[in-house]
């Protein structure tokens, strides 16, 4: 069935990418926003938009019924869920059909298993994909966890069966904290995701964070479009991502592209996904979980790869096949991804909040920015405080960090705190120069989060250059305004 109008049920970036996809495959969107978000970029891009209720998500974006509605009264054929809120949330992909709509993205019962820790990790083992030592199944008896940390030995990890961002996480070290873990764990798992299920399994040490790009159709073809390395993560949330990772070999990369088609071809996958695992010191892989909707660092592949991975989704979505061969897809180049939230790295990555007073955006060769703010947006308290992504590509490695690091010190996003400082850092880093990227990269570097505020001052002159075609600038900051406020009042004129 060809697909004519979309509703995107979600804001901000990703709504603005899947916006420009949808324009350059002549069809038709619908935005929907809740009232914090009546002048969002995204509203703006889109043919049209419906309001869809107050502005905390449980009362706007996560309302199944508001968004079908809007969907059946604007006409749309299908619903783009994107990624976060309902993008995994297999009743509101049975609602959506239910409607006669098309849900773009896999079938309900597949995201169903995939969306359980448990579930999925009993399917992997039936399939032959590995996975880490640990439970085979939830449990809610504290001596099933002593019992099965004794036989594996320690550190474990216990995790909450649903959702993700590292909720319900506790990695135990010693025998005499299980037990505070386990409760704390299921509190929060409660809370977080209305589920008390979680399981232990081995804490790998230090491992890498790689996963593969998949698409599988209708027909039962599938394909993988190689990894991505996603090891350099704050608080179990990644931050910076880059294709080829620097550890695999092509015999390895093989290896794990061949298992990511196993693990979707386990529960009959019909969409594109996200197969994740943990990598460790001796190459060996274990899965972590699979990703039942398009990732935020789905750019680097596209980039390396040159296919639109959001295309792809709608194409199989309206019933078509991939139409691409596993040996016609090719690595071409490299490809690095900065996440830009509104977050205060020197606070533990605290949220920032505020008016975007001034923004700048760089440009050049092999840069490329999905964003989904504009000057003067608010940044509120009510969603994920992402603003855009930044990414470049170069034919090399070494490119496209220089490409990056060029990118990074001409972005300017003044009026709340962001990470870019914090980024620079990273990228400049000798370990990371040297591809030693592991998810304890942040953690075992604090001098990273050590921001020199001098630095910024760079940024006031570049600044005036960029407004001298205004008669008189003036910008006022709230008290989250980082190094402005501490600079106080002040104002830019270039003259009468």
């Amino acid at each position: 069935m060809k697909i004519n109008k979309v509703l995107i049920a979600n804001r901000g970036e990703i709504a603005c990418r899947i916006i420009k996809t949808c324009r350059e495959m002549g069809i038709n969107t619908v935005a929907v926003y809740s009232e914090a978000d009546e002048y969002a970029l995204h509203v703006h891009l889109a043919d049209e938009a419906i309001d869809i209720g107050p502005a905390p998500a449980s009362e706007s974006y996560l309302v199944h019924d508001n968004i079908i509605r809007a969907a059946q009264e604007s006409g749309a054929d299908a619903i783009h869920p994107g990624y976060g809120f309902l993008s995994e949330n297999h009743e509101f992909n049975k609602k959506v059909r239910d409607a006669g709509l098309i849900f773009i993205g896999p079938e309900p019962e597949a995201m169903r298993v995939l969306g359980s820790k448990v579930e999925s990790r009993i399917k992997m083992m039936e399939s032959g994909v590995p996975v880490v030592p640990g439970m085979k199944s939830s449990e809610k008896n504290i001596d099933e966890f002593i019992k099965t940390a004794n036989e594996i030995g320690y550190p474990v990890l216990i995790k909450a069966s649903a959702g993700g961002g590292g909720k319900g996480m506790r990695i135990v070290k010693s025998p005499e904290d299980i037990e505070e873990a386990v409760n704390s764990a299921m509190r929060e798992s409660q809370s977080a995701f209305g589920s008390d299920e979680i399981f232990l399994e081995k804490y790998i040490e230090s491992p890498r964070h790689i996963e593969i790009q998949v698409a599988r159709d209708h027909h039962g073809n599938a394909v993988h479009f190689f990894e991505r390395e996603c090891s350099i993560q704050r608080r179990h949330q990644k931050v910076i991502e880059e294709t080829p990772s620097t550890a695999l070999t092509d015999e390895k990369r093989k290896e794990m592209g061949e298992a990511a088609i196993k693990a979707v071809e386990a529960v009959n996958y019909d969409s594109v996904a996200t197969v994740e695992f943990l990598f460790d010191k001796d190459s060996n892989f274990y899965f972590l979980e699979v990703n039942t909707r398009i990732q935020v660092e789905h750019p680097i592949t596209e980039l390396v790869t040159n296919v639109d991975l959001v295309k792809l989704q709608i194409r199989i979505a309206e019933g078509n096949e991939i139409g691409i061969k596993q040996e016609e897809i090719i690595q071409n180049g490299h490809a690095l991804e900065c996440r830009l939230y509104a977050e205060d790295p020197e606070n533990n990555f605290m949220p920032s909040t505020g008016k975007i007073h001034f923004l700048s955006e760089p440009i050049g060769n092999g840069v490329r920015i999905d964003s989904g703010i504009k000057e003067g947006d608010e940044i509120s308290v009510y969603y994920d405080p992402i603003m855009s992504k930044l990414i470049t590509w170069g034919r090399n490695r070494e490119e496209s960090i220089s490409r990056m690091d060029n990118a990074l010190r001409n972005y300017v996003i003044l009026g709340v705190k962001n990470p870019i400082p914090f980024m620079l850092k990273v990228i400049r880093d000798q370990d990371f120069i040297d591809g030693n990227t592991l998810t304890d990269f942040i953690d075992k570097k604090p001098s990273l989060l050590e921001i020199d505020r001098n630095e910024f001052l760079n940024e006031i002159a570049y600044i005036a250059s960029q407004v001298n075609n205004l008669k008189e600038q003036k910008i006022s900051f709230n008290k989250n305004s980082d190094v402005w406020q501490e600079i106080g009042n002040w104002e830019i004129c270039t003259g009468k």
